[in-house]
């Protein structure tokens, strides 16, 4: 499972882009009983957004480089530009160049061979998420790929990951965990996409009641892409999209 123990490979930030970051950080504090501070014009109003105190997310004004509105992880690394330079021999692309964000750390931000973007932060003040998998925070984070088998390379090669083949409704599900994790530390997983759709990472977030959320999403402006449905052994999980678009899902994990 997640935590905030945060071993090199693993989930440790997170943010979506929005074009209009009052009515994203609306929907989100909303949604979820976030509450939300920016970090001020010297930081492009960027908001974290937080659960007692702790942070669980941030929000960030959309540009250029971050194309369409979406939710971005970021994974940690020792190093961003070393990173960087693997991420390109293993046939990713850098779609953002290795950056200092004054003190707090380093990040870049990348697409997969397929095209999925995900980002790297490098640990300087800011060491990562403050919660996970509490309600209202990032419990799993799943990458859905055109070729789930072939795309296992790329991100070995970056991240070292290690990557196990467990059964789950019939079918076979990739669950990773980073390298050196125990037996407890899986983290993602990675699902087939569907035809027509564009590869992506999706985070969960863990919520005490899912069809709740997922009709409380709608009436802020949300949209369902898939209902609340059980997978038994995991527990009850909704696919959703903010008001501009950016998909995320939501999960009332099993006991």
């Amino acid at each position: 499972m997640l935590t905030t123990d945060y071993l090199p490979g693993a989930p440790c930030w997170l943010d979506v882009s929005s074009p209009d970051l009052d009515a994203a950080t609306a929907f989100y504090t909303g949604l979820f009983g976030w509450r939300s501070f920016s970090l001020g014009p010297a930081h492009f109003d960027y908001r974290f957004c937080q659960v007692d105190g702790k942070t669980v997310a941030g929000i960030s004004r959309e540009t250029p480089g971050r194309g369409t509105p979406a939710w971005l992880t970021y994974f940690q690394a020792a190093d961003a530009g070393a990173a960087a330079k693997t991420v390109e021999q293993a046939g990713g692309t850098v779609l953002a160049a290795p950056v200092e964000i004054e003190g707090q750390g380093g990040m870049a931000v990348f697409a997969d061979p397929a095209g999925a973007a995900f980002a790297v932060w490098q640990p300087g003040a800011t060491k990562g998420l403050g919660l996970v998998t509490d309600a209202g925070s990032l419990g799993w984070v799943e990458l859905h790929s055109p070729d789930p088998d072939g795309i296992r390379a790329f991100y070995q090669a970056v991240f070292d990951w290690q990557i196990e083949d467990l059964p789950m409704g019939g079918l076979s599900y990739p669950v990773i965990s980073p390298a050196g994790g125990g037996e407890s530390s899986a983290m993602a997983g990675i699902a087939q996409l569907q035809e027509g759709d564009r590869a992506h990472w999706l985070p969960y977030f863990e919520v005490p009641d899912c069809d709740a959320a997922e009709a409380q999403a709608r009436q802020l402006g949300g949209t369902t892409r898939a209902p609340a449905t059980t997978m038994e052994g995991v527990g009850r999980m909704a696919f959703l999209a903010d008001p501009f678009g950016a998909r995320f899902a939501v999960i009332t994990s099993a006991a």
